[in-house]
């Protein structure tokens, strides 16, 4: 299974989430993580500590990724029509991540015009980095996504993530009160996914 995550705006735990989504395929078969993120976020984060899997950057691509069962491929944010146009093209499932922050739904909806513009439904939405209750946002969020295609599962803000981050670890190893919840989101995520 090939799984690529796209975002036309940065900073909407698009890297968190390959990671995360690569560490429980990882436990399902042989994994590999692409990334294809100029930034070099995922390359990073298991440079500072060890993850399950394998990470490569886009240029290495060819070489390894025939070798494992689920790649997961982190790209660069705004990619532009043609690059949208492959990436939908060259994957199983596109996953758009997106904060319900108003500018990063914004680029999400020009996200989603740009896929069905090319005919591609194989896309799902991700909600990412939800505040705590008692605010609104993730569900003022769902209900202006409604008729989309929305993962039921999303993603809350935890400070989990970025002492994983740091520690170049996946959520589930680092100490932290949320680590396991910050976890089991990303697991159903998974069990959505091959369902």
């Amino acid at each position: 299974m090939i799984i690529t995550l796209a975002s036309f705006k940065g900073g909407v735990a698009k890297t968190t989430s390959a990671i995360h989504l690569a560490c429980y395929f990882s436990k399902y078969g042989s994994t590999l993580l692409i990334d294809g993120d100029p930034n070099r976020s995922a390359t990073g984060w298991c440079k500072r500590g060890a993850l399950p899997f394998k990470v490569v950057d886009l240029m290495q691509a060819p070489m390894h990724s025939r070798n494992y069962e689920h790649v997961v491929i982190d790209t660069a944010a705004r990619p532009n029509r043609e690059d949208l146009e492959a990436l939908a093209d060259g994957c199983n499932l596109l996953i758009l991540p997106t904060t319900p922050e108003a500018l990063a739904m914004d680029a999400l909806l020009q996200t989603v015009d740009a896929l069905e513009a090319l005919g591609s439904s194989r896309y799902r939405i991700l909600l990412t980095i939800i505040p705590p209750a008692p605010r609104q946002t993730g569900q003022q969020a769902r209900d202006a996504l409604n008729g989309l295609p929305l993962f039921q599962q999303g993603i809350r803000r935890f400070a989990a993530y970025e002492k994983a981050a740091l520690e170049g670890k996946p959520v589930y190893e680092v100490k932290d009160r949320n680590h396991m919840i910050a976890w089991r989101e990303y697991q159903d995520i998974g069990k959505e996914i091959l369902k």
